[in-house]
């Protein structure tokens, strides 16, 4: 399982959400983590990939021991 690391701004943005939100991000989070199973497209034009759960967006980076989530909110704000 990679280790999910928040990026000082993604950290601000999770605080932000509600909890009934995060409680379903994360599981989805640790899923793509553990496994590599979820709603994951690589960015265009940038570099790092999306994780979509339902309205909500997870933009991160990944390598073989971390992923690190640079971004997470409303589609609309990412």
């Amino acid at each position: 399982m990679k280790a999910v690391v928040f990026a000082s701004a993604a950290g601000r943005q999770w605080i932000k959400l509600t909890a009934g939100v995060r409680a379903r991000i994360t599981p989805k989070l640790e899923a793509y983590a553990a496994f590599g199973t979820g709603d994951v497209k690589r960015l265009k034009g940038q570099a790092g990939c999306r994780l979509r759960i339902g309205d909500y967006r997870v933009i991160f980076f990944e390598d073989r021991q971390t992923m690190t989530v640079i971004a997470v909110g409303h589609r609309r704000e990412i």
